[in-house]
């Protein structure tokens, strides 16, 4: 089973390292040691506390959708030409790109600052792991 030290633990929820010794503190995690002697949490543990802990943000839409990928963030830039356009929002540490008609960006009023949900449908989802020393 992986485990992952507090800085490492700390680094994938996008929190300090004392932030995860409170939530062991405080029961919210377990921790073990491993066999350096290091405080490690259980991957499949911190993966669960992850989930609990993900608050979706507030979408504006209030559209109903099949799609369970959205994504509420602030557009951060816009190239456009006559025909298309690149439109990228940030959306909490994760930024993504767009590539939609001219036109589309003109009638969403999409420019920076804007609020704007990304939703993505895809039946292609691409997943890696590190590698693994040999």
């Amino acid at each position: 089973m992986p485990q992952f030290r507090f800085s490492e633990a700390a680094r994938l929820l996008g929190v300090s390292d004392d932030t995860v010794r409170r939530w062991v503190r405080a029961g919210q995690l377990t921790s073990s040691v491993d066999s350096a002697g290091r405080k490690v949490v259980d991957g499949a543990e911190l993966a669960a506390f992850a989930r609990r802990q993900a608050e979706d943000p507030h979408d504006p839409s209030g559209v109903g959708r099949s799609a369970r990928n959205r994504f509420v963030g602030l557009v951060t830039d816009v190239v456009a030409d006559r025909v298309m356009a690149k439109v990228e929002l940030q959306c909490g540490p994760h930024r993504l790109v767009s590539l939609m008609s001219s036109e589309a960006v003109d009638e969403l009023g999409l420019r920076p600052g804007v609020l704007a949900v990304a939703v993505v449908k895809a039946t292609h989802v691409v997943v890696e792991t590190p590698a693994r020393p040999q």
